[in-house]
């Protein structure tokens, strides 16, 4: 394909990829209000990302194998129309079982397009100019981030749109992706005889990943982590995760090729994309509390006070790609962004609800350019050590580990989260001679709390919040260690087989 046709086609592509995006950052500065009119707690708060990251995980390792076996343009359009069919729903939601349950079918079609859109990008063009164009996914991803808290802040305090407006207003780009791939994408179309999908390894995948995320949601709430809850669906993600292994060692076309994890690049970048993962997500989605409950800003501001984040995001991600594609060397970016990312969670473990701007905004700048730096580029690496044959499924399993880990890292940060601000709140509220109600860990109004008692709250919320981030700062370390023993390989400058 030519430039023009590239980017006539990855026109579409980034069209769903904002879509994709902006179903998660739009909703996020509204889930206060959202979670409070239908009369949930932090647990529903939690939920309503983790269950769309359930899906997303769930799903991914499936599209990415479809690729590897049938027409991808076909895929991607499936998947923006259940985007598009679960986003409608969404909006509909009365409770908040509802809305998990309808962010659970938004998940699939976005797990879709996040992965095919990699995967796509692969086949139409070579490793060593892919950075280039992968700049414009992270910039795509960067202006989602940015524009979803700022549109989401708008509609949500817009009296005569509401908050219902967050989960339709991803559907005309939707529609508008479905048709420009419809006009653009030619891919050669994959024609394999006896074809056989492993459904078993799927469900497998699928069940083991959703106990495991189960579990941690609830692990500390509805029983202790101690238990024999626990020890039963920790036991049976365990034994489900067994069996899985010994399917995919007998399918003929399995779900995740277990042959890959040979290559180290492959295995260390999967490691490494868990880890970030945790870091990335399970920070970044708590800044909406901490903006609106503890430093008490409106959805709209809470949104422009992400962008320094954003801006780091778009920045190290475009111009990291220009210059991968202009020496072919990608392991330095790696590197220096997980050292980003770890001193960026480390500063924001430090913040208060009364931490002074610049100082939050500088932290959420070094969070922002590491992840810009990594997400995208373990997805390159591994992509230039697997042969077109196996491009759908590597791509999906980097892509696999990243949201898994934000997936469990959102369920466990969430249930720390509400520990350590039930915590803080009772002491707080215990000198001020006040007895805490039990509120069963229900998202408060702040507008309606006595001046002194709304400030141990949301000194509270700022604390618990830190503590979130104290958290994942030895997550991204650990991240930054896989990397070092990540080896380069000089990128391909053409797409066929790597070997």
């Amino acid at each position: 394909m030519t430039h023009p046709e590239i980017m006539r086609a990855l026109s579409g592509l980034l069209l769903g990829m904002f879509a994709a995006i902006l179903s998660s950052t739009i909703v996020t500065n509204a889930l206060p209000r959202i979670i409070a009119d239908l009369g949930g707690g932090q647990s529903a708060f939690t939920w309503v990302v983790t269950a769309t990251l359930l899906a997303m995980t769930a799903s991914m390792p499936l599209w990415g194998k479809l690729a590897d076996l049938f027409d991808k343009k076909l895929l991607i359009q499936a998947a923006l129309t259940i985007y598009v069919i679960g986003s409608m729903i969404a909006g509909l939601s009365q409770n908040p079982a509802m809305l998990i349950s309808v962010r659970v079918v938004q998940g699939l079609g976005v797990g879709g397009l996040i992965g095919l859109s990699q995967i796509i990008l692969a086949a139409m063009i070579p490793p060593r100019q892919r950075g280039r164009y992968s700049g414009y996914l992270g910039a795509t991803f960067a202006a989602a981030t940015v524009s979803g808290p700022l549109i989401g802040g708008v509609i949500t305090d817009t009296s005569w749109l509401g908050w219902r407006w967050c989960f339709y207003i991803g559907v005309p780009f939707a529609i508008a992706a479905l048709v420009v791939l419809h006009r653009t994408l030619k891919l050669p179309r994959v024609r394999r005889a006896g074809v056989r999908i492993d459904w078993t390894g799927a469900a497998l995948v699928s069940a083991s990943v959703s106990l495991l995320l189960i579990w941690v949601t609830l692990a500390g709430d509805s029983y202790d982590w101690l238990s024999w809850q626990t020890l039963a669906m920790v036991g049976g993600s365990l034994l489900l995760a067994v069996l899985f292994v010994v399917v995919e060692t007998r399918a003929a076309e399995p779900i995740i090729p277990l042959r890959l994890f040979r290559d180290r690049t492959i295995a260390l970048t999967s490691a490494t994309s868990l880890l970030v993962g945790v870091a990335m997500l399970a920070g970044t989605v708590f800044f909406a509390q901490y903006f609106q409950l503890a430093r008490g800003e409106s959805a709209t501001m809470s949104g422009v006070m992400t962008i320094p984040m954003i801006v780091g995001m778009t920045l190290s991600s475009t111009v990291s790609g220009r210059l991968i594609t202009r020496t072919g060397r990608w392991k330095s970016w790696l590197l220096a962004g997980g050292v980003l990312l770890t001193a960026g969670c480390a500063l924001l473990g430090t913040v208060r609800y009364d931490t002074a701007y610049w100082q939050v905004a500088a932290a959420m700048l070094l969070l922002g350019l590491g992840v810009g730096m990594t997400m995208q580029n373990l997805v390159l690496a591994a992509q230039n050590v697997v042969g077109p044959e196996d491009l759908g499924a590597a791509s999906s399993m980097v892509a696999f580990f990243r949201t898994f880990g934000g997936a469990i890292g959102v369920a466990v940060l969430g249930a720390l989260l509400a520990n350590r601000v039930a915590e803080y709140s009772t002491s707080g509220l215990a000198e001020l001679g006040v007895v805490p109600a039990g509120g069963g860990g229900q998202i408060p109004d702040m507008a309606a709390l006595p001046g002194p008692v709304r400030t141990v709250i949301a000194s509270a919320y700022g604390h618990g919040i830190a503590d979130v981030f104290l958290v994942a700062a030895p997550i991204a370390l650990g991240s930054l260690l896989l990397t070092v023993f990540i080896r380069e390989v000089a990128l391909r400058t053409h797409t066929g087989s790597a070997r």
